[in-house]
């Protein structure tokens, strides 16, 4: 015990000059489908970016398994997806694994006031009693006819949208949407709004918190206010340059149709996107980053303005990367690199910032929050391993491998190769994929037929 409480002091006061008070807080961000590069180097996210340069960038972070639901769960849990777990967007923590202690609920143990604002577990009600008050979200909004539509995350606002997902039975409408309403309109902007004033009431408050917000963009629909569509000139944005399927690629991935895009009004049900389809959707997601960037930067302005940050560790995150036609492909849901790879920042009061190439996965997160906050073990065996050493240190590794599945595709990442199998209901190899990532960072040639 001794020995915690000085590592404790140690970690919180000795690596800067201002002496920090313990517990910390923790303002956890997640992001859904947010790319670890944002989407590309014309993306204006200046707080996003301003944040990385103050804070551990890990370049090299990766998703236990690239689906909304099924990532959130193992995150949370701190356990890798299995053939029994936590393989669909739909997969409940609570029912897969209802024995087990989840982040917010070890936070709620010591003590932490535990908030959850927005989409962090994939539904609402999931492991509701982790949180100190009922999570703060809306799955809802209002029809033109004045019923309640139960799909939420579309939240059009251009009746013509609207108009038209009534007209599919309140199934999905454009895969984008221009909006020339005001301000705190979109269900991420009422995120944000209700993010600050929690800060504002903890900052007169002693208790420690464990406060998490989940915005829902860039997710498709690609539903941003015309002021952060006018931020891009179309004629800039450009496709992939490896607008092709690899070289040699294996059944599964000729296979793959990227169905969640494929719902969408307007998108055909197969073939390769026309260039201006393509265009316009980078362009929505460009548009949906920025906005997500401004609410990120009023957040964080909040929590310096309280005096809050410096003693509150920040984790920004996103549950799995988003294809944007890389390989023809959108969305996420397949073994490669643009969907695995993810963002993982955190800023910890005093310690040093900076780029790690040390490779890590979310479900190192659970592992390094409990060391970091010196939290009680969970009552279950964490899958990750904590990330505490390479904060210290960028150049420490803790692991040299990550592993990544989707459906029965199971993918092994070191920094020089990805390697991928595919497996029978027999549990039987029956196509595999291998990257030279030194050579082929892209992931352009499938070299299983040619090992070095």
């Amino acid at each position: 015990m001794i020995k915690l409480y000085f590592f404790a002091v140690i970690l919180f006061i000795s690596f800067g000059c201002e002496k920090t008070s313990f517990p910390p807080n923790v303002l956890f961000i997640t992001v859904d489908d947010l790319r670890p590069d944002l989407g590309g180097d014309m993306v204006i996210a200046p707080n996003i970016k301003n944040f990385k340069k103050n804070a551990m960038e890990f370049s090299q972070a990766y998703c236990n398994i690239p689906v909304c639901g099924a990532s959130r769960s193992s995150f949370l849990t701190g356990l890798r997806p299995s053939y029994y777990r936590f393989n669909e967007y739909f997969s409940l923590a609570e029912v897969e694994t209802p024995e087990i202690s989840t982040i917010p609920e070890q936070f709620k143990k010591k003590g932490y006031k535990t908030i959850s604002i927005g989409k962090i577990f994939h539904t609402g009600g999931d492991n509701e009693n982790a949180w100190s008050s009922p999570p703060f979200r809306l799955d809802h909004f209002k029809k033109e006819n004045g019923d309640w539509s139960d799909n939420g995350w579309f939240n059009y606002l251009n009746k013509e949208n609207i108009s038209l997902s009534d007209s599919l039975n309140g199934r999905v409408s454009l895969p984008w949407e221009i909006y020339k309403g005001k301000d705190s309109i979109y269900f991420d902007e009422i995120y944000a709004n209700k993010t600050i004033e929690y800060i504002d009431q903890f900052s007169k408050e002693k208790n420690p918190f464990f406060l998490a917000v989940g915005f829902l963009k860039p997710h498709l629909p690609f539903n941003a206010q015309k002021k952060y569509w006018d931020l891009y000139d179309v004629d800039s944005i450009k496709i992939a340059n490896n607008y092709f399927l690899p070289k040699n690629a294996p059944e599964p991935v000729e296979k793959f149709n990227w169905g969640e895009l494929r719902n969408y009004h307007g998108i055909p049900k197969d073939g390769v996107l026309s260039e201006r389809i393509a265009k316009k959707l980078i362009h929505g997601y460009y548009a949906c980053v920025s906005s997500i960037d401004f609410l990120i930067g009023r957040i964080l302005k909040k929590l310096d303005e309280t005096g809050l940050r410096k003693n509150t560790i920040v984790v920004l995150m996103s549950d799995h990367g988003f294809n944007l036609s890389e390989h023809t492909f959108w969305c996420k849901h397949i073994n490669f690199e643009t969907s695995t790879r993810t963002m993982l920042v955190i800023d910890v009061p005093n310690l040093q910032s900076g780029l790690t190439k040390s490779i890590v996965e979310l479900v190192d997160i659970y592992p390094t929050l409990v060391e970091l906050c010196q939290l009680d073990s969970p009552n279950h065996s964490l899958d990750g391993k904590s990330i505490l050493p390479i904060l210290n240190d960028p150049e420490f590794e803790i692991k040299n491998y990550a592993i990544s599945k989707y459906k029965n595709g199971i993918s092994l990442i070191e920094k020089n190769f990805s390697y991928t199998e595919w497996l029978n209901p027999n549990k039987e190899v029956y196509s595999k994929m291998f990257f030279d990532k030194t050579n082929d960072p892209n992931e352009n040639i499938n070299q299983v037929d040619n090992p070095f």
